[in-house]
C-alpha cells in the first residue's frame, strides 16, 4: 500500500492508474466460491476502486423469487421482506395463459402495470359505479387506484405477462381482497338476502377453496365490444382511462444513444405513480443524475447494464443488472446506468409520485458560477465549457 506521502508525489493524472493497479492485484480469491452467484454481478464481486464504504444492497431479481403456479398462470413478487431497502414500492411479475384469469379483486395499494408480452383484457369499476373494460398489448400500461376492483385475463394466442408495481413495500399478492374469498366467507343466508336470491342458487359458490381462486383457467372471452355492451348498464361505461397505450407513444427524449418515454399524471391523469421507460444503446449511459421528489424502483427488461449509487457519507456501490432484475435508488441519491452489453439496454424507472422529476450532474455544474465549479473539481475552464449545459438524459459512448 502506498503511503499518503508517496501518493502525494504521484502526478495527479497518474493517481487513478496507481489505485487501479493496486486494486487489480488484490482481488484474487483462491478460497471456495459459488461462481454462479459471483457471476451475477461481476462489478459487485470485484467492485471498481471508486466504490467505498458499507452501502446497502440495492439489487434484487424476480429470477430468484418463488413462483406461485396455478392452473391459468403464475405470479412471483419482490417486497420489502425480500428487498429491505424498498420500503415504499413492491413489485409483482405475473403470467396468464390464454383464458387464464387473475380473479376480480382490489388492493389497499395502488397498482401500476406494464404489459411485457402478449395481450390481455382488463376490467374495473370506477368510484361512481361505472364499468371499464379494455384490451391491452405489449408496452401498454394500466393503473388502478386503491380500492378500485379489477381483473385481468389472458387473450389469444399466448396469453400475457406483465409487471405490477405497488406503492407500498409491504404489499403482498397474498393479502388482496378476492371476490371469491370474500363471498365464500359470508354466511349463505346473508349473501342470499343481500342479493335477493335463494340459498340454493348459491350452493356451488361454497365449493370454492377457502382461500379463493386467485388465478384460474377458463375459456378465452369473446369480442371486446360484447363485454363493453354487457357492462354499460344505465350509467354507461366509465369515462376514466385506466389504461395508457404506450406502444404507440413517441419518445419524450431521443438521441442517437437511446430514448426515454415519460408517463406521469401530466399525460396519464389517473395515475399517482410516474415512470420513465428508458432504452440505452450499446456503450451509452443514462447520465449521472438524481431524483429530487421520490425514490426510484427500477426493473430491467432487456440487455446488460451496471449502476453505481452514491449513498452520501463517502459510501458508493456498483452492481450489474440483467433482464428480470430490480434496482432501487433512494430519493436524491446520485446514480447512473451504463449499457455494458452489445444489445439495447431497456428498463423502467418507477416513482411513488404523480410527477416525474430528475436533475443531472451536468446541469448542476454548468449552472453554478464557473470559478466555483473549477475550484471544487480541479478542472480547467476548457473542460468545464465542454460539459453539456442541459440534461442529456442518455450520453453517447
Amino acid at each position: 500500500m502506498l503511503s499518503a506521502l508517496a501518493l502525494s508525489r504521484v502526478h495527479a493524472q497518474e493517481i487513478p492508474k496507481v489505485i487501479e493497479a493496486q486494486h487489480d492485484s488484490s482481488v484474487t480469491d483462491p478460497g471456495p466460491e459459488n461462481s454462479s452467484l459471483s457471476e451475477i454481478s461481476p462489478d459487485g464481486f470485484v467492485p471498481p476502486p471508486t466504490d467505498h464504504g458499507e452501502a446497502p444492497e440495492f439489487w434484487n431479481s424476480f429470477s430468484v423469487a418463488h413462483r406461485r403456479i396455478q392452473p391459468g398462470g403464475w405470479t412471483r413478487q419482490v417486497t420489502v421482506e425480500d428487498f429491505p431497502i424498498s420500503k415504499d414500492i413492491a413489485g409483482v411479475n405475473m403470467r396468464l395463459t390464454a383464458g387464464g384469469i387473475r380473479e376480480l379483486h382490489w388492493h389497499e395499494a395502488a397498482e401500476w402495470a406494464l404489459m411485457l408480452s402478449g395481450k390481455g383484457r382488463i376490467t374495473a369499476l370506477d368510484s361512481d359505479g361505472r364499468g371499464f373494460v379494455k384490451d391491452v398489448v405489449k408496452d401498454d400500461l394500466w393503473f388502478f387506484p386503491p380500492g378500485i376492483p379489477h381483473s385481468i385475463q389472458g387473450l389469444e394466442p399466448e396469453g400475457c405477462e406483465f409487471l405490477l408495481v405497488f406503492d407500498n413495500g409491504n404489499f403482498s399478492e397474498g393479502n388482496t381482497t378476492l371476490i371469491t374469498d370474500w363471498v365464500r366467507h359470508v354466511p349463505g343466508e346473508v349473501l342470499a338476502k343481500n342479493w335477493g336470491v335463494s340459498s340454493h342458487a348459491l350452493a356451488d359458490l361454497y365449493t370454492v377453496p377457502p382461500e379463493g381462486l386467485f388465478i384460474f383457467q377458463k375459456d378465452v372471452p369473446g369480442p371486446l365490444d360484447d363485454d363493453q355492451k354487457s357492462i354499460a348498464g344505465e350509467k354507461g361505461l366509465s369515462p376514466i382511462a385506466f389504461d395508457f397505450p404506450m406502444h404507440n407513444m413517441a419518445p419524450t427524449f431521443k438521441t442517437k444513444s437511446g430514448e426515454v418515454r415519460i408517463v406521469d399524471a401530466q399525460n396519464f391523469p389517473v395515475t399517482t405513480t410516474s415512470m420513465a421507460h428508458v432504452t440505452v444503446k450499446p456503450g451509452g449511459l443514462r447520465e449521472l443524475h438524481w431524483h429530487p421528489n421520490a425514490n426510484e424502483w427500477s426493473y430491467f427488461l432487456q440487455g446488460k447494464g451496471r449502476m453505481t449509487v452514491f449513498f452520501t457519507g463517502a459510501k458508493a456501490r456498483t452492481m450489474d443488472f440483467k433482464a428480470g432484475d430490480v434496482g432501487y435508488v433512494p430519493q436524491t441519491f446520485g446514480h447512473y446506468v451504463e449499457n455494458t452489453g452489445d444489445t439495447d439496454l431497456v428498463f423502467v424507472e418507477m416513482f411513488k409520485a404523480s410527477r416525474f422529476q430528475d436533475l443531472s450532474l451536468s446541469t448542476w455544474v454548468t449552472h453554478a458560477p464557473a470559478q466555483l465549479v473549477m475550484d471544487h473539481l480541479r478542472i480547467s475552464k476548457e473542460t468545464l465549457q465542454a460539459i453539456p449545459q442541459d440534461n442529456s438524459t442518455i450520453v453517447p459512448s
